[in-house]
């Protein structure tokens, strides 16, 4: 079985390469005050830059030394260390991939470009690459949220393909930095089929954590799903407007209240059940008999939830916009288009499901038909 292995990435394979017995003093307080630099920042600071290019000098002359052993490696890197620990209990696949998970900044990415190249030499074939999410950094809380939700967004929409390809999903914690395997840690338990840690000291085993099953309970969020559902679609509501949904599931940010990571992890896994039930009412839409029906015909739990995530975010886009029908229009997903020689429009769902709709009292739209281009265009005979 091939597998998908996530490994965090910090600057440690770095640091360790200061000798404190030789090197400046200063050496290690300056990179701690640019740890948050991002590339374009560190331009600025030619003197960390040579500090960095001469502990990356190191790391790769230990690297790439033909007398360097496997346990030597494994003590250069954190990140090494658990994907050697990986290798020591399960076969190596030409499939396997490797994702590197580094901060936004330029002493991450330098570390994740060295465990990269070195993975990409000695595991010949393999797909390796660095995934450093746009902010993620510890400068500040909204930098690493924002971070986080990008890292999170990335998981729930290719995670679940791996799995559906045979791929086991493994999370290599044994390097980054603390923050960051905090979060991982817990988005694992979704998604990893085990978590890997391997704690410090000589001749260290790993430590396998297989996935938990966990059972969330839906009562949390359900009074919320209307709410909720537009949160993801993009809207934003005032903390007084949500009542009394849990605080964990929700960020504040400057009055108005988002989705938290916590929140979109726990709504990924039961939207498909929280969405296939009754007809959400979202402002500016209303249901005719018709498309009520043609929505009960619909058996797929996934495809009533696709169809209601859909309304969301033609809910927002008409709640939103000064002008609702461009903003249709102009939305690459929606697409609405009318048909010729009537006044009834249609949406897209996907490629294949439409909805055919009218504008009503200027501003709402009244949904009359959903299902396949030929089931649409057929009930309402165009």
């Amino acid at each position: 079985m091939p597998q998908l292995i996530i490994s965090t990435v910090g600057t440690s394979l770095l640091t360790n390469q200061i000798d404190r017995d030789y090197d400046p003093s200063s050496w290690l307080e300056r990179l701690n005050e640019a740890a948050n630099y991002t590339v374009e920042e560190m331009e600025y600071y030619p003197d960390v830059q040579n500090i960095l290019e001469t502990l990356k000098q190191r790391v790769e002359d230990k690297l790439y030394n033909e007398d360097t052993e496997d346990d030597e490696i494994r003590e250069i890197s954190a990140e090494l260390n658990g994907i050697y620990g990986i290798y020591e209990y399960t076969e190596k696949n030409p499939q396997d991939q490797h994702w590197l998970i580094t901060t936004d900044t330029a002493q991450g990415k330098i570390a994740a470009n060295i465990v990269e190249r070195f993975l990409k030499l000695k595991l010949k074939g393999m797909t390796v690459e660095v995934y450093a999410p746009e902010e993620l950094s510890t400068k500040s809380t909204g930098k690493f949220k924002r971070g986080i939700d990008q890292l999170l967004e990335q998981f729930q929409k290719t995670l679940p393909e791996f799995k559906r390809y045979g791929y086991e999903i493994k999370f290599n914690l044994v390097g980054g930095f603390k923050a960051l395997q905090g979060y991982l840690n817990t988005i694992g338990m979704f998604y990893a089929d085990e978590i890997i840690y391997i704690f410090e000291g000589a001749n260290s085993e790993v430590i396998k954590i297989p996935r938990l099953p966990i059972n969330i309970d839906e009562t949390v969020i359900k009074p919320y799903t209307l709410e909720i559902a537009l949160m993801v679609a993009g809207v934003e509501f005032n903390r007084s407007e949500l009542g009394g949904i849990q605080e964990a599931l929700i960020f504040e940010v400057d009055g108005e209240v988002i989705l938290s990571n916590w929140g979109n992890l726990i709504w990924d896994q039961k939207k498909t059940e929280l969405l296939s039930g009754e007809l959400l009412t979202f402002p500016k839409l209303r249901y005719e008999r018709s498309f009520v029906q043609d929505y009960q015909r619909v058996s797929d739990n996934k495809e009533r939830a696709k169809l209601q995530e859909t309304l969301a975010k033609v809910s927002k886009l008409l709640s939103q916009s000064k002008n609702g029908v461009q903003a249709l229009k102009g939305d690459g997903g929606v697409q609405l288009e009318t048909y010729k020689n009537t006044n009834i429009d249609h949406f897209r769902v996907n490629l294949s499901m439409r909805v055919s709709c009218k504008f009503v009292d200027g501003e709402n739209l009244s949904l009359r038909h959903y299902g396949t281009h030929d089931h649409v265009e057929r009930s309402e005979q165009v």
